[in-house]
C-alpha cells in the first residue's frame, strides 16, 4: 500500500488505541496467573495478536471477543495456565514482535524441555545473542539456529536453575530484561539481575508495576543497576484497563503541530508507566502550543496559525546555547517523531543516546537519515546520536521562510511502523502541491490499527493506491 500525504488542517478530537507495552505485558502475565483475567481496552495491532495466538502454545486460553470476522472486542479474556504451564506445543513465531521475543523466550527458559522461537524476515535481522548468553547464565541451553547469524530461529532448552544472578549490559534493550523478570515468576527461588548500563529503564518501571500487581516482590535500585524479583508462588488472575499508548499519540501530536491544526486527543494516560509522554514537555519547550490536562486525560494541541500566537513557529533559540538537546534512552520509539518535527523547527537539535534504535524493526538512525534527506532535510549521524539542522517553515513574523528547503518525494517505510507514520505526518506541514509517498505503509497496523483512516476523521486527507 502506498499512501500520499499532502499539506491538510486538523480538527476534531482524536482516541488513540490503547499501549502495545501494557497490552502485551498483560496477555502473558494474565497466562502465568492461575485463573481469569480479562483485559479492557487491549490494543488489537498486528504485534498483540502475535501474542495473543502465542500464549495458548504454553496453556492459556484467549478469548478476542470477535464482534465482526477478524476485528477483536474491546475485552479481552484469558484463562491462565497457572500451574499448568507446558512447553510450546508448536514453534513461537513471533511475527513482527520484538516484545513478544524477547518477553517470552526466557520464560521458555524455565520449562524443561526445547522451544524454538522464530518470526518474520525483520524479527529474523533483529540480534538474539545477548538473550542466548543470559539464558545460559540462568542456567538453561540456548542457541540460534543458523551458524553466523545474530539473530533467529532461537532454540532453548531448560529448566533453567533457580538462584541465579544474571550480569547484563542493559543497553542492547530493556525488553530482555522485561523477560527475564518474567521469568522469574515460575522460579523457586528470587532471580538477581545487574545491569551494566541500563537504558529505557521507564520499561523496567512499567514491568515492576506489573509484576506487583500479580503479586511478585520486586527491588530495583534507584540507578536500575541492581533488580531482584520473587515469584509470589501462585500468581494473581486481573481485571484491568490498558491505558493509551503514547508511542501512538506522538503522530496526531506532531501533525498537529505542523499544520495549521487545532485537535483534542483524548484518553491521554497520566500515570507515569509509559516514559514516552516526556515528548509533551520537549515539544513545548521549542515553543509547542499543547496543554495536557491530566484531570480531563486530554491534550490540546494548536499548530501554526492556529495557535495562541497565531504562527506557531518551532525554533530551538530560546534554549541554552541555542539549541536541542533530547537524550531518548528512556524512551527511544520516540525517534521517528522527534526527528520529523525537528525538521520544522528553527535551529539544531541533538537526538542523544540512541544507539538501541540501531537494534529495532530498522536501524532507525540509518533510515532516518536517509528518507528524512529525500525530502531536503540535513541531517547528520553518528554511533548513538543524530543532529538535526532544521528551519521553521515561517520567520518570526509569520512570514514564510526562504531557508525552509523541506519538499515532497518517494520515500520508503522498510516495513517499520513508526517510520512510515511519521513520514505521512511530515506531509502535512508541506507547502501547498508538495506530496510524499510512503511505500509499504500498510505496516503501521503493528502499533496503529486504521492509522489513516482515524487520522482521516480529523481531516488528514491521506489517501491510498
Amino acid at each position: 500500500m502506498r499512501i500520499t500525504a499532502t499539506s491538510h488542517s486538523l480538527a476534531g478530537h482524536i482516541t488513540v488505541p490503547g499501549s502495545k507495552s501494557h497490552t502485551i505485558r498483560a496477555l502473558i502475565l494474565a497466562t502465568l496467573a492461575e485463573g481469569t483475567s480479562t483485559i479492557h481496552n487491549p490494543l488489537p495491532s498486528a504485534d498483540c495478536l502475535s501474542t495473543a495466538a502465542a500464549v495458548p502454545l504454553i496453556g492459556a486460553e484467549v478469548d478476542l471477543n470477535l464482534e465482526t470476522e477478524n476485528q477483536s472486542g474491546n475485552d479481552w479474556i484469558v484463562k491462565g495456565a497457572g500451574k499448568k504451564l507446558h512447553l510450546p506445543g508448536d514453534v513461537v513465531n513471533v511475527g513482527n514482535s520484538g516484545s513478544l521475543l524477547y518477553f517470552l523466550s526466557p520464560v521458555a527458559a524455565t520449562l524443561d524441555g526445547w522451544s524454538v522461537f522464530t518470526g518474520d524476515e525483520s524479527i529474523k535481522k533483529r540480534p538474539v545473542h545477548h538473550v542466548v548468553d543470559v539464558i545460559r547464565q540462568m542456567g538453561a541451553e540456548a542457541y540460534i539456529a543458523r551458524p553466523g547469524s545474530k539473530g533467529c530461529p532461537l532454540l532453548i532448552k531448560g529448566p533453567c536453575k533457580s538462584g541465579s544472578t544474571i550480569v547484563t549490559e542493559g543497553s542492547i534493550s530493556s525488553q530482555y530484561i522485561t523477560g527475564l523478570m518474567m521469568a522469574a515468576l515460575k522460579m523457586d527461588s528470587p532471580l538477581k539481575i545487574r545491569l551494566t548500563d541500563p537504558k529505557e529503564t521507564p520499561y523496567l518501571t512499567m514491568t515492576q508495576k506489573w509484576l506487583e500487581k500479580v503479586g511478585a516482590k520486586v527491588s530495583v535500585s534507584p540507578d536500575f543497576k541492581e533488580i531482584c524479583v520473587e515469584g509470589p508462588g501462585e500468581l494473581e488472575a486481573f481485571d484491568c484497563t490498558i491505558p493509551s499508548d503514547w508511542e501512538a499519540v506522538a503522530f496526531p501530536l506532531i501533525a498537529a503541530i505542523i499544520s495549521d491544526s487545532s485537535i483534542t486527543i483524548e484518553n491521554i494516560d497520566g500515570s507515569g508507566t509509559q516514559g514516552d509522554d516526556a515528548i509533551v514537555e520537549v515539544l513545548k519547550s521549542i515553543g509547542a502550543d499543547i496543554v495536557w490536562d491530566k484531570e480531563k486525560e486530554t491534550l490540546d494541541v494548536r499548530g501554526m496559525k492556529k495557535s495562541k500566537d497565531g504562527i506557531g513557529r518551532l525554533t530551538t533559540e530560546n534554549l541554552p546555547g541555542g539549541e536541542l538537546h533530547v537524550n531518548l534512552s528512556g524512551y527511544p520509539d520516540a525517534i521517528c517523531a522527534v526527528a520529523a518535527i525537528s525538521c520544522f523547527t528553527e535551529g539544531t537539535i541533538y537526538i542523544e543516546d540512541i544507539a538501541v534504535c540501531r537494534r529495532k524493526e530498522t536501524d532507525r538512525i540509518a533510515v532516518l537519515k536517509e528518507e528524512l534527506g529525500k525530502l531536503g532535510a540535513e541531517i547528520e549521524e553518528g554511533p548513538d546520536y543524530m543532529i538535526i539542522h532544521g528551519h521553521s517553515p515561517v520567520k518570526k513574523d509569520g512570514s514564510r521562510n526562504p531557508d525552509f528547503k523541506l519538499h515532497g518525494g518517494d520515500v520508503e517505510s522498510y516495513d517499520d511502523h513508526r517510520v512510515a507514520m511519521s513520514l505521512a505526518c511530515m506531509g502535512l506541514g508541506l507547502p501547498d502541491g508538495e506530496k510524499i509517498f510512503v511505500r509499504n505503509a500498510e505496516c503501521c497496523a503493528v502499533s496503529f490499527p486504521n492509522f489513516f483512516k482515524v487520522m482521516n476523521l480529523i481531516g488528514a486527507g491521506f489517501s491510498e493506491e
